[in-house]
């Protein structure tokens, strides 16, 4: 199984988080915020990636820092379970119908990380949650994973789904993308022979 565990610690926060690519969608995640852990949760159970997060952060001050760095971790624990990248599908997408929201996700595992969010909010807050802080996780996410990732929320009116929305997606992508390729289980799937630097 492609499996990884990452531990970050800084002064601000301390996280671990392992995943398994290969997995069930079983999750066991505590962030200290309680929307964030559930997020996680969807994105473990629609990607069918198993998921262990455990985080201690300053959330005396804010959520910023346990979000954003729970998002490198849970991150790079996906790019090191991913190795070579050999036999990947690499490339993956998904449009996520959530009552009134529709939202569009898109990846390349391209070992080059960039993130396109198109992405607005009607409210500040979710809960406590800054709903501002939804980009910063997907940044850091992307930017460790390595994944070009592009989010896009085509229409929505209640916050909470237009957010759901775009774990899921990503859940949904990212299956798709991580998938054994059964026609290039030996290929790194790129005419370079390598994922990552220049196109």
């Amino acid at each position: 199984m492609r499996h990884a565990t990452v531990e970050r610690n800084t002064k601000e926060t301390h996280i671990s988080a392992t995943v398994s690519l290969d997995g069930t969608g079983v999750y066991d995640v505590k962030t200290g915020i309680g929307f964030l852990d559930h997020m996680l949760e969807q994105l473990s159970r629609h990607s069918l990636m198993d998921l262990n997060v455990r985080a201690q952060g300053d959330l005396h001050i804010d959520f910023h820092h346990t979000t954003e760095d729970s998002g490198y971790a849970v991150g790079e624990a996906v790019s090191k379970a991913l190795g070579d990248r050999r036999g990947i599908v690499r490339y993956g997408a998904a449009v996520i119908p959530m009552d009134e929201t529709l939202t569009r996700v898109a990846l390349d595992c391209s070992n080059r990380p960039y993130l396109v969010w198109n992405v607005g909010f009607s409210r500040s807050k979710l809960g406590d949650m800054d709903t501002e802080l939804f980009k910063e996780w997907f940044q850091a996410f992307a930017q460790s994973a390595g994944i070009t990732l592009h989010v896009e929320n085509v229409y929505g009116d209640n916050n909470h789904h237009i957010v759901e929305s775009c774990f899921k997606g990503l859940a949904r992508a990212l299956r798709q993308a991580i998938e054994l390729d059964p026609r290039q289980l030996d290929a790194v799937p790129s005419t370079k022979g390598v994922l990552g630097g220049s196109l």
